[in-house]
């Protein structure tokens, strides 16, 4: 048995044992795959073990592996660039990471042109660290109701990554404020606003994220193994 297929399956198992804890469905939670710097050959392996939806953080890794790959759904979860929207936007299933005006204005032109809604989460940065992206808390009200106006923008949930801490636990307060926001916007039932998705949560910290209410967690090392990303 490879040592990718034996990760997936360790990883469901964990899902579901911490969603029987918390009296969720496991079948609601989507674990992608987070690819970079990992060849098609291992993506693959991953794609044949069940992984339906992977995550690239780079549009250059995406256009280089898009032809390699097995079917699958494509994340953009990186930072995005404005003039990197239009490569991307005809192949991925979801955007993560929309953090400005300026980018949300590229990604509704080149949906437009490809005649696409593109589905996007907005990506908040809880915790306000200087070097991470992302919108903070108080700014998220006004940025909706701003990209509320692009037409081939769908805001389809919430993004965060949290600060990376040697006991997770200590970055559960910052799920469960997203988790709180995310409902708090869901109840308002806003126009091209469809809180169905909670991403947050990655190798080192998902146990925690899926008990404080993620419904996406985005999972690299545990399922291909450390990475060199100075590559």
């Amino acid at each position: 048995m490879s040592d990718i297929r034996q990760n997936i399956i360790d990883i469901k198992q964990e899902i579901a044992e911490i969603c029987d804890r918390a009296n969720r469905n496991p079948d609601d939670i989507l674990l992608l795959g987070v690819t970079k710097t990992v060849e098609p050959q291992r993506i693959n392996e991953a794609i044949a073990e069940g992984i339906t939806d992977i995550g690239e953080n780079r549009v250059q890794e995406i256009l280089n592996k898009y032809e390699s790959v097995d079917p699958v759904h494509w994340h953009l979860i990186g930072h995005l660039q404005t003039n990197k929207v239009k490569y991307i936007v005809d192949k991925v299933k979801m955007i993560h990471s929309l953090d400005s005006i300026r980018l949300a204005e590229e990604i509704n032109k080149r949906a437009k042109q490809h005649q696409v809604l593109m589905d996007v989460l907005v990506q908040i940065n809880v915790a306000k660290e200087d070097t991470k992206f992302g919108l903070y808390v108080d700014e998220l009200d006004d940025f909706i109701k701003k990209v509320q106006e692009f037409e081939n923008i769908n805001i389809k949930g919430l993004m965060t990554i949290a600060p990376f801490e040697e006991n997770p636990e200590k970055v559960r307060p910052y799920f469960r404020t997203l988790k709180s926001i995310f409902e708090r916007i869901k109840a308002k039932k806003l126009e091209r606003v469809d809180m169905q998705y909670l991403s947050m949560g990655m190798s080192n910290d998902f146990k925690i994220a899926i008990e404080e209410g993620a419904n996406i967690i985005r999972i690299g090392t545990a399922i291909f193994g450390k990475r060199n990303y100075n590559k």
